[in-house]
């Protein structure tokens, strides 16, 4: 009895052994699992991250020549005897971007005085910015500025501002009188916003050597006629000039760099079918009335 108690000690401790060893088993797989399912979460995770949205591609990707804008016989009926019936361009580093074209003439009625006229369209398109917003935004936001400058006209006299339809998606006449170089002058100013496309246009006269004061509303009129012309013309260019296969309209602005410059070239080779070489090529400064 005495030497089977040792005996039976030995027996039981080694069929412990295997059961902890299991246990050890176990918990060394748990622990496994454990930092498989931790590590699987943050990727699940990251995949998961939403993208930023993109502003919305601007609709118009080039600008038509300034002085092409408006038609012959309108510049003919606004400004008689210019002085260049092609109009004189404004200098700009970037003509897909921006330009202008003004005229002016001074009519000589004989004993009945002079009328005096000067008219200038100026045309600024804005491209779609992740950073910045849309095109068609950032153009209603120079639309307001382009109003509020109109009307801050220095020295203008019985300012008035109001909103007109059928004019592009939005326009705004502007209309004050002006007295300089001893002469009463009405001015009506256009600004008016298509898509990512901002026209500004004025038109003012004066009569001179006796002659009568044009009306406010003739000004009006006149202005107006001539900036839904430039509005058709902004359109009529977006669709002669289609953006390239493949291209994201606003938000590449390689791509716009590289349409730009197509539509650039493909106004050149069609210069020179009026009576003068294409004033947008030549650039030259505006004359200030």
């Amino acid at each position: 009895m005495h030497r089977s108690a040792p005996r039976l000690s030995r027996i039981l401790a080694c069929a412990a052994v295997p059961v902890m060893l299991v246990a050890v088993g176990c918990s060394s797989d748990s622990g496994s699992d454990g930092k498989k399912n931790a590590g699987s979460s943050p990727s699940g995770s990251a995949s998961a991250k939403p993208s930023e949205p993109t502003v919305e591609p601007a609709k118009f990707s080039d600008l038509p020549d300034p002085c092409g804008a408006i038609g012959k016989k309108t510049i003919e009926d606004l400004v008689p005897d210019a002085k260049k019936k092609g109009g004189t361009a404004g200098q700009s580093s970037d003509l897909s971007a921006r330009g202008s074209c003004s005229w002016n003439g001074l009519d000589d009625k004989g004993l009945k005085g002079s009328q005096y006229r000067w008219l200038d369209v100026g045309l600024t398109r804005f491209d779609s910015d992740q950073a910045l917003g849309s095109g068609a935004e950032r153009a209603t936001a120079d639309y307001t500025k382009q109003i509020t400058k109109a009307k801050a006209a220095e020295g203008a006299q019985k300012v008035a501002a109001e909103a007109t339809a059928g004019i592009g998606e939005e326009a705004t006449v502007v209309t004050y009188g002006l007295s300089k170089t001893d002469e009463d002058f009405e001015y009506a100013t256009v600004v008016a916003r298509t898509g990512n496309v901002v026209v500004t246009l004025t038109y003012n006269g004066a009569g001179f050597a006796g002659g009568k004061k044009p009306s406010s509303a003739d000004m009006v009129e006149g202005a107006q006629k001539a900036v839904k012309e430039a509005i058709a013309a902004v359109e009529k260019t977006a669709e002669a000039t289609p953006p390239a296969k493949g291209e994201d309209k606003g938000t590449d602005k390689d791509a716009d760099k590289g349409t730009e410059k197509a539509g650039d070239d493909g106004k050149k080779d069609s210069a020179g079918s009026g009576d003068e070489s294409s004033p947008k090529e030549k650039a030259k400064a505006t004359p200030k009335s």
